[in-house]
């Protein structure tokens, strides 16, 4: 009996370090895929971020042209009798 408890017990270590490292995998596969999703999200923020950016200073530059632009006045005439 004594010689199979010892074989049992390295039987039941290696049971436990197999369960043990599946779940460690599964953590690190985990993980790994939060990070992908979390730069994923801040690539497409920092792309949003910038069309953002664009478009708010081609308007910006729209409205100053249309404003710096002075419009044409209608000269108004003295009616001659």
């Amino acid at each position: 009996m004594s010689k199979s408890s010892p074989s049992r017990m390295s039987a039941a270590r290696r049971n436990a370090e197999t369960i043990l490292s599946q779940s460690r995998k599964r953590q690190e596969s985990f993980k790994l895929e939060q990070k992908v999703a979390q730069d994923a999200m801040a690539e497409k923020t920092t792309r949003l971020r910038e069309l953002r950016l664009a478009k708010e200073a081609a308007d910006k530059e729209a409205a100053a042209s249309s404003t710096s632009a002075p419009k044409a006045r209608k000269v108004r005439r003295s009616k001659q009798t």
